[in-house]
């Protein structure tokens, strides 16, 4: 991972648990979601996943947590955690309390352990993209299902975050299908309603307080540039972000 990434995943993700836990309950699931997709974007991965209580999940690359936490919440579904960074790992025991394993692409857990695995923003932080596919379809059990947020890039990109590689919609296709798994819906997040204001103003007061407090640190300055670059690709459609079910 580059030293921009990890100032993000790292640095960062440490920060900002100690920033939510400061400001109460009620901010840890908007700061824990921050660059995940929306509430309305998760509930229709949570839907076409057809999540019962109960259901082993995994969370791949879950950052500090929050989106497993919402899934939790909404579903009563089991989660474990992977995150390579140590910093985001302890985040997210920190703010959910979730059993977190920091790891990366090789993920250590038997074939066919997960009813659902969902993987969200994850798979253009990753150097082998075939690898992770893959081992995210030898985890899912046979009748499991996969949700995958993925950012698609179609045509050249007027810029460019470090440590990214955006696969396009036909590389995607092809490393579902390289992973042994048939795709069976797919969305745009683009088509879902912002995050409600009550969560968008906690989100806003987390990011807030972040800059308060490290705005001079070079860590939350390489952190806002690499999420600058890619909201402004978003924003533009020269990215896109793509939900998929597969299974």
């Amino acid at each position: 991972m580059s030293s921009q990434m990890k100032a993000e995943f790292d640095t960062v993700a440490a920060w900002t648990a100690d920033v939510a836990l400061d400001l109460g309950p009620d901010h840890h699931l908007p700061a824990g979601c921050r660059g995940s997709g929306s509430p309305g974007a998760l509930r229709w991965l949570l839907d076409r996943l057809a999540v019962r209580p109960g259901d082993r999940m995994l969370d791949a690359g879950a950052g500090v947590g929050g989106p497993a936490a919402f899934a939790a919440a909404e579903t009563g579904v089991r989660p474990v955690l992977t995150e390579p960074e140590a910093g985001a790992c302890r985040a997210a025991r920190r703010l959910f309390d979730l059993p977190v394993v920091q790891a990366g692409s090789p993920l250590p857990f038997a074939a066919n352990t997960f009813d659902v695995v969902w993987c969200l923003g994850v798979l253009c932080t990753v150097p082998d993209q075939a690898q992770l596919m893959s081992e995210l379809g030898r985890v899912l059990a046979p009748s499991g299902r996969l949700g995958m947020l993925v950012f698609v890039a179609d045509r050249p990109l007027p810029e460019h975050p470090v440590g990214n590689d955006f696969p396009t919609a036909a590389r995607l296709a092809a490393l579902v299908t390289g992973a042994g798994l048939q795709a069976r819906d797919s969305g745009s997040a683009a088509d879902f309603a912002a995050a409600p204001p009550h969560w968008a103003d906690r989100a806003a007061a987390v990011d807030a307080e972040l800059e308060r407090r490290h705005g001079d640190d070079p860590a939350w300055r390489v952190a806002e540039r690499q999420s600058g670059i890619i909201g402004r690709l978003l924003q533009t459609g020269a990215l896109s972000g793509t939900l998929i079910v597969a299974g």
